[in-house]
């Protein structure tokens, strides 16, 4: 299954007037004569959707690991223990009760992925409450496993529906929420170090992403370096930053600043890690990349806390 990579959460501040930019596209001149209103409507769904989406995956993946142990369990295999599904409590999902009529023409679209997005997450959690009660009462005995196979197939299958309406969703959002983002920040005082430390995170996804696949596929040190280096010199820029905000109300600020580039450098004493460990194998270990997940949680965290 597929790792979800996720972007940093845009901000949700108080908001200055509204102002054309020259060059952006036909939602985000829609978005920018809209205003004030309807731009934080489209950061409040992006902010939703996004919570909805980190905490959903993981619980859906772990789903998918226990299908995996389902099948080899109702086949006689030894599992010395089923992987523990927590129940998961969508509030973000809950808090959004429409797709904005900011996002125009892709409204439409928005709103079927969004409901293929809530229909697979649902079907996903009565499945699995199947499976669970088939492998609970050792249901298994009787069919050799049949039920376990064609539960897990069909979870497979609804989990990359969700992913891939996830995505779609994330797609599709991106020119309006960038627009919104144009109208909430245009004369923010923090404006110059809250669009610094979105840097800082495209960045890191991007060291993500290239982790991942070399995870999968095998490491390539010369890619990984190259990304260290790019993002290195992003905290660099950001941590130099004096966050000179004069505005007594943003004085707290100054701390969530500091503390996104701290866990970013700690991100960096992960990577480190992981480039050395990896270049004598050819391959990135289960520790360094789960290690690199929770460095990227934590400095996703921080930013969250910084823009909000």
């Amino acid at each position: 299954m597929k790792k979800v990579m996720m972007v940093a959460l845009a901000l949700s501040l108080s908001a200055a007037s509204v102002s054309c930019k020259k060059g952006m596209d036909k939602i985000g001149n829609a978005v920018l004569k809209a205003g004030e209103n309807e731009s934080q409507a489209i950061i409040d769904f992006n902010n939703d959707f996004l919570d909805s989406y980190k905490s959903s995956s993981r619980h859906i993946e772990n789903i998918v690991k226990y299908a995996e142990a389902a099948v080899k369990k109702s086949k006689g295999e030894t599992v010395y223990s089923m992987p523990v599904i927590i129940s998961s409590m969508d509030y973000a999902l809950s808090k959004i009760k429409e797709v904005p009529s900011g996002f125009e023409k892709d409204k439409t679209l928005v709103e079927a992925d969004f409901n293929t997005y809530k229909a697979k997450k649902e079907s996903i959690g009565k499945k699995f409450e199947e499976l669970k009660s088939y492998i609970t009462s050792e249901d298994y005995k009787d069919d050799k496993g049949a039920k376990a196979e064609a539960l897990k197939k069909d979870i497979d299958a609804e989990a990359q529906a969700f992913f891939t309406a996830g995505e779609n969703i994330l797609t599709k959002i991106k020119p309006a929420t960038d627009a919104a983002e144009e109208v909430i920040l245009k004369d923010h005082p923090m404006k110059e170090f809250i669009l610094s430390s979105k840097t800082l995170m495209s960045s890191m996804d991007s060291v993500i992403g290239v982790l991942d696949k070399q995870y999968t596929e095998g490491f390539n040190e010369a890619e990984a370096q190259k990304k260290y280096d790019e993002f290195e010199k992003v905290v660099a820029d950001n941590t130099k930053k004096v966050f000179n905000v004069k505005e007594q109300q943003y004085a707290y600020k100054k701390t969530e600043f500091e503390n996104v580039n701290k866990k970013a450098a700690d991100f960096l004493d992960k990577y480190r890690k992981l480039i050395r460990d990896s270049k004598s194998t050819g391959k990135i270990s289960d520790s360094n990349i789960q290690q690199m997940d929770s460095a990227y949680e934590s400095v996703l965290n921080s930013y969250n806390s910084f823009v909000k």
